[in-house]
């Protein structure tokens, strides 16, 4: 065992220790969302392992221009300098990183900490170093032994580069081939298991009002998890009624699981032909969701549609996945953008064909990536001749087309993180604080709410991060943001990848967990319910919020 910590010593190079060390500090300073120790712990070691792989990077390249080196044992004498500078300044930015990380917990409302845990840090962060260590250097190995095979064939320096190639592909292979696949299939078959389950407490409502009663085309069990929660939980009429004291209708809300049919055109027809038995096209706003990749629909933002009209409300969704967003996101992201389609396809297919004096003013909704596959449902060109009433998008995925291309054609002057685009008459942006509320121009035919927070790294990431200062760190800052957040190269896009992980792990109003007053401000916007007064919207707003629950695992 010594001798093997002593070969592996002397197998450290003294330029990626002094780089990972920077890379390991950088990683400890604030982004978007506070870490645990575990969480903290693996970023460093990821971080201190991409920093040491560029020393040793830049080492292998000095020794290929065939630069002078120091002797051995100047080497080992700089080794040794540098092991001692590196832990000194680990130390002493460790001692520091609790009050980086309250810096965030401040903003957001909670209680602060009083230990970053510096050695549970650092256990974590050595073993996911070596772990990656490992794999780098299983990688070098067999490139090598590729390397000497096709040696005997090829000139040294091809032969090089044939075995750093089929090391690649090797690699590659399976990981994306075998472990990918494999994860995904025990993902996949989890989370169907998971969606079929019958919740015990949410017996199969009788009345015919309802999707997935026994009048309803769609059945219960039919419907999914998520789909029996969002028909469940929803607002009575007498709720409404109590709480506005005015006269109020049920909600109509129709789901349709992913058991109900085989393909994404058969599921919306029967949607919509759920919709036209329920008379959804007689209410006054009829609202289009696109759900989360796991099926979810935000109850925060229905319940805010439904009681600022009275109930006098429907809503339709259709599920694409069972895997939650990220992962629906990489392994499957034509799936929710087909469904998408289809649905609204469906429904405006039919809605334009109705009287324009008596149809329901028609909006789309949709959180997260069902923001990103909403923004796709509708092309703007195809509805022109009869557009829709509007759109609330809430954080959208930086992957979000309109969504980037409006932020970064921003007008000169406003923050990336709450952006204004033109006269403010076709998109708005708002947040926990509202939005600049453009007083030369009224909003247009068509209303467009984008709602997001500063702090919500699954909007605000960008692989561009790696090499560029993003636009949302300039000041003035989102009201969420640290002002102790730093750009590094490198080190920033790893943390805000790690923010993405743990965005719905933030208390309601931060992050990607939307709070139901908030909803309430953004609705208001998109479509213009009457007959509240300010003192009523505050007295709604402390109602939403009282019942609200928070998101766990529901993306």
């Amino acid at each position: 065992m010594r001798s093997w910590v002593t070969r592996f010593w002397r197998s450290l190079a003294a330029g990626g220790l002094v780089l990972g060390t920077l890379f390991f500090v950088a990683s400890l300073t604030p982004t978007l969302i506070p870490r645990t120790y575990l969480t903290q712990g693996v970023l460093s070691g990821a971080c201190f392992a991409v920093g040491y792989g560029v020393g040793v990077a830049w080492r292998g390249l000095w020794t290929y221009m065939e630069l002078p080196e120091p002797r051995e044992r100047l080497l080992v004498a700089l080794k040794i300098v540098a092991a001692a500078v590196c832990a000194a300044i680990a130390i002493l930015f460790l001692w520091w990183a609790a009050e980086w990380q309250n810096s965030i917990r401040r903003l957001m409302d909670l209680e602060p900490v009083t230990s970053a845990h510096p050695f549970e840090i650092c256990l974590i962060a050595i073993v996911t170093f070596l772990v990656v260590i490992a794999l780098a250097r299983l990688f070098k190995g067999i490139s090598r032994l590729i390397a000497e095979r096709s040696g005997r064939f090829v000139p040294r320096r091809v032969s090089r580069v044939i075995g750093f190639a089929v090391a690649i592909l090797l690699f590659w292979a399976v990981a994306n081939g075998v472990l990918v696949r494999y994860a995904l299939r025990v993902a996949d078959s989890s989370f169907a298991a998971l969606d079929a389950l019958i919740e015990p407490d949410r017996p199969q409502p009788e009345s015919p009002l309802k999707t997935g009663s026994p009048a309803s085309l769609v059945g219960w069990e039919e419907l999914g998890r998520a789909g029996r929660e969002f028909i469940a939980t929803g607002p009575t009429a007498a709720e409404i009624a109590a709480f506005t004291h005015a006269n109020a209708l049920e909600p109509i809300r129709v789901y349709v699981g992913l058991r109900v049919a085989d393909t994404a055109e058969d599921r919306a027809q029967i949607a919509l032909e759920e919709l036209k038995r329920l008379s959804a096209f007689e209410r006054s706003v009829l609202v289009v969701v696109t759900p989360t990749g796991s099926g979810w629909v935000d109850p925060a933002a229905m319940n805010s549609v439904e009681y600022l009209h009275r109930g006098d409300v429907a809503s339709v969704a259709q599920q694409y996945s069972y895997l939650s967003s990220p992962l629906s996101l990489l392994f499957e992201p034509e799936y929710g953008s087909e469904a998408a389609q289809a649905l609204f396809a469906a429904v405006y297919g039919y809605w334009t064909t109705l009287p324009r004096e008596s149809r329901p003013k028609l909006y789309l909704h949709g959180l997260s990536l069902g923001a990103l596959n909403s923004e796709k449902s509708a092309e703007l060109f195809e509805i022109l001749g009869d557009p829709i009433q509007g759109a609330l998008w809430s954080g959208p995925p930086f992957e979000a087309r309109m969504w980037r291309s409006v932020t970064e054609h921003r007008n000169p002057g406003s923050p990336a993180w709450l952006p204004q685009f033109r006269d403010g008459s076709f998109i708005r942006f708002v947040n926990q604080d509202g939005g600049p509320d453009p007083t030369d121009a009224p909003w247009g035919p068509l209303r467009i709410v984008y709602l997001q927070y500063a702090s919500d790294a699954i909007t605000f990431f960008d692989y561009r991060d790696f090499y560029r200062r993003p636009a949302w760190m300039d000041a003035p800052r989102g009201p969420d943001v640290s002002p102790e957040l730093r750009w590094y190269p490198v080190v920033t896009m790893l943390q805000l990848a790690l923010d993405m992980a743990v965005a719905t792990g933030t208390p309601m109003g931060y992050g990607h967990v939307f709070a139901p007053e908030h909803y309430v401000n953004a609705w208001l916007a998109v479509t213009d319910p009457q007959g509240w007064s300010a003192d009523q919207i505050a007295q709604l707003k402390q109602h939403l919020a009282a019942r609200a629950r928070p998101c766990d695992g529901c993306l």
